[in-house]
């Protein structure tokens, strides 16, 4: 399972990175940057939650 970002959604507001830090972070010019795209079984609430809380919509998770 993998991180799909829309980066013309995004508008880095930091609710992924709260969700799940080990694979979201903003830099300090507020930029997004996916750490780690691959989501391990372990952790696929914590992104799910970081999916379902984007409000703008533009993260989704893709079994590619």
């Amino acid at each position: 399972m993998k991180i799909v970002v829309d980066w013309d959604r995004c508008e880095a507001n930091g609710v992924c990175v709260r969700a799940a830090p080990e694979f979201f972070h903003l830099d300090e010019k507020d930029t997004l940057h996916v750490l780690n795209e691959n989501v391990t079984p372990e952790l696929r609430a914590k992104v799910e939650k970081a999916v379902r809380d984007c409000p703008r919509y533009a993260l989704s998770l893709s079994d590619d």
